[in-house]
């Protein structure tokens, strides 16, 4: 049953579509490791055992009707806890909401569930999806070391598929949160570009720099997730009107990899990131280069003065945000998401107007520079995964070493993969981004894919598992 929980979503699904595999045989192995591994690595707050059942009998019957929706029709998935779903508590993550059960689903849940879908139950997160847990709820546990960092805000979403208690899942991105639990648990996420998936149904944290997607053991599994979450949603109105690729189907297109062109830009990454985190990045650029990528060095814009300036603009989005609870009911707050929104709400018109400039400048500046290549590749952390103890001193001094790698593609709102790419010497795994302009999701799926093609490092399973 174990086999069963860590076998691709793709070979999955093709098992159940051929009958070789039922919707509730596949559901009951993931229950299974649920059952066994949360107890101890807090990834769900809530587990919906009866209703996936429930679903996945539903979708056997449809299967055997010859109703078969799609790569997702039968397979247990499950959502962040800051994404809506009727009937079912939904906190994110904080103490004021810890009884909330909506009236409607929020469009990713939705859309999951018209694809088929099993929804296994609802993952942790830190509250209000900023970078610490509620001191009332419990911390999960990273299943690679318990002393490393789960990569928050999204912590659930990236342990239940590095353990086989989910096969994908949804994260959430504001500064680095698909991007950080993916890298944190070995896995493949998608921060896509922004509005390409609809945020209607979810709390917010900052809601111009907020990014849902998906979060996987491979390329060609999260394709298939993001293939049904993304399109354009009335009830999101910053959500695209554009066409929905066929993610999957365009994975091996093009021979992969072949004559697409990925800029290194050295000297910003050679500025930060430690030998371990740049040996392991070339190497995995150079496997790029082998199965078709022509590889050039690139300049990087200038990130101090945007690190300075706008990344203060997500903590005034916070402000607003908590403006109907905050600070009236401000002792159901935690420290640290207390102290975000003083920030947020000490800021000036002139902080406001400073960080809305510099964030323009930024994303201009990006722009131009991936008008010129296809893609760029940079490392997601300076040093490896972090230890808890190691972000938390990052923290102290402002968050801006942390967020280096990630933060400014949420402001400027370009899609990034992240995807394993090695360990350290003492176990911490390491992982790379692949950052294009607007739109570009499929192009850097086929190159994350074309990698894992001809690399395993994406196969690794933690210790806990």
């Amino acid at each position: 049953m174990t086999d069963i929980a860590f076998q691709p979503l793709t070979s999955i699904a093709a098992q159940i579509r051929s009958g070789a595999l039922s919707p509730v045989e596949v559901t009951e192995a993931v229950l299974a490791q649920v059952d066994r591994l949360n107890p101890t690595l807090t990834a769900y707050w809530t587990v919906t055992a009866d209703l996936a059942r429930d679903q996945a009998r539903a979708a056997e019957a449809e299967i055997a009707a010859g109703r078969y929706r799609g790569p997702l029709h039968g397979i247990p998935m499950a959502v962040k806890d800051l994404c809506f779903t009727k009937g079912i508590k939904t906190t994110g993550g904080m103490k004021l909401y810890e009884d909330f059960v909506p009236d409607h689903d929020a469009t990713v849940v939705t859309n999951l569930r018209n694809a088929g879908a099993v929804l296994i139950g609802k993952l942790h997160m830190t509250e209000g999806a900023t970078l610490e847990h509620h001191p009332d709820f419990t911390q999960p546990v990273n299943p690679w070391k318990e002393d490393l960092w789960t990569g928050v805000s999204s912590s659930g979403s990236g342990i239940a598929p590095a353990t086989g208690m989910a096969y994908c899942t949804i994260g959430s991105d504001t500064g680095g949160s698909i991007r950080f639990p993916s890298a944190c648990n070995n896995l493949t996420g998608v921060k896509p570009t922004w509005g390409r998936i609809s945020r209607h149904g979810i709390f917010d944290l900052a809601a111009t720099f907020d990014h849902l997607g998906p979060m996987a053991r491979s390329a060609a599994d999260a394709a298939a997730m993001l293939e049904v979450l993304a399109g354009h949603d009335p009830l999101d109105p910053t959500s695209l009107n554009e066409p929905v690729p066929d993610y999957l189907g365009l994975l091996d297109g093009a021979f992969g990899a072949r004559g697409m062109t990925i800029g290194l830009p050295n000297a910003y990454i050679e500025k930060d990131a430690d030998a371990e985190t740049l040996a392991c990045l070339k190497a995995a650029v150079a496997e790029l280069k082998s199965v078709g990528a022509r590889v050039v060095d690139c300049g990087f814009p200038d990130v101090e003065t945007f690190l300075e300036k706008a990344m203060s603009l997500t903590m005034i989005e916070l402000a607003a945000v908590h403006a109907d609870t905050y600070p009236s009911r401000s002792n159901m707050y935690g420290e640290w998401i207390r102290d975000g929104i003083e920030a947020g709400l000490a800021a000036t018109p002139v902080d406001i107007a400073n960080g809305v400039i510099e964030r323009q400048k930024f994303t201009g500046a990006l722009t131009d520079l991936l008008d010129d290549v296809d893609m760029i590749a940079i490392p997601v952390f300076q040093h490896g995964t972090p230890t808890w103890d190691e972000v938390r001193a990052q923290s102290d001094g402002g968050s801006r070493a942390l967020f280096r790698f990630t933060s400014p593609f949420n402001a400027s709102g370009v899609p990034s993969v992240t995807l394993p790419c090695g360990m350290t010497a003492d176990g911490r795994p390491i992982a790379f981004q692949l950052i294009g302009t607007h739109g570009t999701e499929a192009r850097l799926l086929r190159a994350a894919h074309a990698y894992q093609q001809v690399t395993d490092w994406h196969t690794a399973r933690p210790p806990v598992h």
